[in-house]
C-alpha cells in the first residue's frame, strides 16, 4: 500500500497524536502473518516469532570469604588496657600491709648496689644488725614507738648542747608527711627544739642559720635536704643517736617511702655520707617506724 506526501505526512503526525495502528504502520512481522494464514492468528504469529527468552540459571560464582572479627566494646577495651598498664598500686592494694623488718632494708641495699658493687664491696655496705632497733609492728603510734626505742630520751636531749647538730633523725617522703610527724610526736618531744629538714618552702640557708643559731635535738625531713644540709656542712651526723625511717607509711598511691625510686637512691646516698661508718661503730642506732 503506497500513500501520497500530503497523505505521508498527515499520517506522520497523526502518529504522533494518536499513536501507532497495525493498518496505517504494518510491522514486517504481522504483514507476513497477514499474508499466510490470515489476521486471526496474529497474535499467536507474535509469540512464536518473539518467544520471551527463558531465564537461565545463573551460575553461581565462587565468593571469597573474609573473617569479621567481633567489635571490641568499650568495656573489653578497659580490660585490655589494665592488664597492659598493670601498676604497683594494683599490686599493693591486693597485697596485706606487713611491717617492715631489718632483713628488707638489707635486701634494698644489695639490690641496689648489686649492679654497681663487687662482692667485697657488697659485703663492706652491709649493715650490722646490732645497730637495728626493734621495728614498729603497725600498733604504735610515732610517740610510742620513738618512747619504746629511746626510754632515756629526757636524759639524753638535756646533755646535748652542741650545735648544728640534732640527736635524732626521722626521715619520711615529703614534706607533707613530715609536718604530720611533727604533729604526732607532741608527747615524745616535750620541750625538745624540733626543725623542718625538707626542701618547701625553706631555703638551705635558713635551715643552717637554725642550725648554727642553737642546740636542736629532732630533725625532720626529707632525705634530698638533709643529704644536702651534710653536703654543705651545716649538719654534723657525728652527734646522731637514733636514724628512724618512716618505713611502713604508704602514700596515696599505696607507695612505701622505699617504693618511690627518687627517695631511695636519695636515701642509699645518704647512709654513704657517714651514717653507715656510725652504725658500724655502734654510736647509731637505726628504727624502722
Amino acid at each position: 500500500m503506497f500513500l501520497s506526501t500530503g497523505q505521508a505526512h498527515v499520517s506522520f503526525y497523526g502518529f504522533l497524536e494518536i499513536g501507532w495502528h497495525p493498518h496505517l504502520f504494518p510491522s514486517p512481522i504481522l504483514q507476513e502473518a497477514s499474508d499466510g494464514e490470515g489476521g486471526g492468528d496474529v497474535e499467536m504469529t507474535q509469540q512464536e516469532t518473539a518467544p520471551v527468552p527463558v531465564q537461565s540459571k545463573k551460575t553461581k560464582q565462587p565468593k571469597e570469604c573474609f573473617l569479621i572479627q567481633p567489635k571490641e566494646t568499650k568495656e573489653d577495651a578497659t580490660k585490655t588496657r589494665k592488664r597492659r598498664k598493670k601498676k604497683i598500686t594494683d599490686i599493693l592494694a591486693k597485697s596485706e600491709p606487713k611491717p617492715g623488718t631489718p632483713e628488707d632494708l638489707q635486701q634494698l641495699m644489695k639490690d641496689y648496689y648489686s649492679s654497681s658493687r663487687s662482692v667485697i664491696e657488697l659485703e663492706e655496705l652491709k649493715l650490722p644488725d646490732s645497730c637495728f632497733l626493734k621495728a614498729n609492728d603497725l600498733t604504735h603510734s610515732l610517740s610510742s614507738y620513738l618512747k619504746e626505742i629511746c626510754p632515756k630520751w629526757v636524759k639524753l636531749r638535756k646533755n646535748h648542747t652542741e650545735k648544728k647538730s640534732v640527736l635524732m633523725l626521722v626521715i619520711c617522703s615529703s614534706a607533707v608527711r613530715a609536718l604530720e610527724l611533727i604533729r604526732s610526736m607532741t608527747v615524745f618531744r616535750g620541750d625538745s627544739k624540733v626543725i623542718k629538714l625538707f626542701a618547701k618552702h625553706i631555703k638551705v640557708q635558713e635551715q643552717v642559720k637554725l642550725l648554727e643559731k642553737r642546740a636542736v635535738h629532732l630533725g625532720v625531713g626529707t632525705p634530698g635536704r638533709i643529704k644536702e644540709l651534710v653536703k654543705q656542712g651545716g649538719l654534723n651526723l657525728n652527734p646522731l643517736k637514733f636514724l628512724v625511717f618512716d618505713w611502713n607509711w604508704r602514700d596515696q598511691k599505696l607507695r612505701r617511702m622505699m617504693d618511690i625510686p627518687e627517695i631511695k637512691k636519695e636515701v642509699f646516698e645518704l647512709l654513704e655520707m657517714g651514717v653507715l661508718s656510725l652504725c658500724k661503730s655502734e654510736s647509731l642506732k637505726l628504727g624502722l617506724f
